[in-house]
């Protein structure tokens, strides 16, 4: 029996979202038909938590990490982000930690390929003539992707659902990962003891490495000084991955073209913080890739499966790797 508690800034959708599932599934009852998931508490304030008796947690990390080392009697937590860098760091680690996964990779692909696109074809350009006092009919410069590399650090099952559309433009993937193992449609995957080569091979790059130990400030002066003139650096890992010195100095060199940021060290980004007015950098708001109600929904319910079946939880963290 599962009694749950959800602690999400969208928990009420989640608990519809559980509910209309719930009420479909068979592997959910007992014998006598009885459900063997109910939810207890449904919550978006951490306060509001009975610390004492919660078992099963179906919540957001940055809530959680504020009642982890409360919640004496907690057996699992199934996240709802990807990443969970809070509760990786809260220190605690004698229950089971789920993360989310299996559900980024059609939204990343339409994040990533926007800006790629806005970029290749120079919309902003065509949009301020067009807006000018006098309208300009110019063919602007464009960078086809059609021929050019698209790098990727972190090929995951999320860095992989890239390949596919990269190969519909015509573009070369090549990746950059711990193990530097071959992945399926990348022409090449580097280490990190090789990221000047791998910066160097590419005309653009997309970072989704997740927040480890390993990953801090990976992404340094070496990196950036090797990109391309024309290059575009869009982060949708994690912030801690890229030093921030590092990335200004080097669009203010003219070293690459643009900076796409949805993810910082510390979020919201502090509104007195340098990217915001930098004319080289664009901001989204931790929005690249964001989960739905009904995608956590049922990456819960093929867990609670598991769990009730006394089954290996799929997308468990390893407190001791960090991911």
């Amino acid at each position: 029996m599962i009694k749950l508690t959800i602690l999400s800034d969208e928990a009420h959708e989640i608990a519809e979202a559980l509910q209309q599932k719930i009420a479909d599934s068979d592997a959910l009852r007992g014998t006598n038909r009885e459900s063997l998931l109910t939810i207890d508490q449904v919550t978006c304030h951490p306060d509001q938590v009975d610390t004492d008796n919660v078992t099963v947690l179906l919540s957001d990390p940055d809530l959680t990490a504020v009642i982890i080392n409360k919640c004496s009697a907690l057996k699992w937590c199934q996240s709802t982000w990807a990443g969970n860098a809070p509760l990786l760091n809260a220190g605690r680690t004698d229950y089971m930690l789920t993360g989310l996964k299996g559900i980024f990779g059609k939204l990343m692909r339409e994040y990533v390929f926007a800006y790629l696109l806005q970029h290749a074809r120079n919309l902003n350009a065509f949009e301020k003539n067009q807006r000018a006092a006098t309208p300009k009919w110019e063919a602007s410069p464009r960078v086809p992707l059609n021929g050019q590399t698209l790098g990727v650090v972190g090929l995951g099952n999320i860095g992989q659902a890239l390949i596919p559309v990269a190969d519909a433009f015509g573009m070369k993937v090549v990746g950059l990962t711990r193990s530097g193992n071959d992945v399926k449609g990348a022409e090449r995957v580097y280490t990190p003891s090789e990221i000047e080569a791998f910066s160097g091979a590419c005309d653009h790059i997309v970072n989704l490495m997740p927040d480890t130990p390993t990953t801090q400030n990976l992404l340094s002066y070496e990196f950036f000084n090797a990109l391309k003139p024309h290059s575009i650096f869009i982060n949708a890992g994690r912030g801690s991955a890229v030093d921030d010195e590092a990335l200004i100095s080097a669009l203010d060199k003219g070293t690459f073209a643009h900076a796409v940021l949805d993810v910082f060290r510390h979020e919201p980004l502090p509104p007195t913080h340098r990217f915001w007015h930098h004319p080289n950098i664009t901001i989204t708001a931790h929005t690249a890739a964001e989960s739905q109600p009904s995608d956590v929904a049922s990456v819960f319910l093929e867990n609670a499966e598991r769990y009730l079946a006394r089954l290996p939880l799929k997308y468990q963290f390893d407190f001791a790797k960090g991911y």
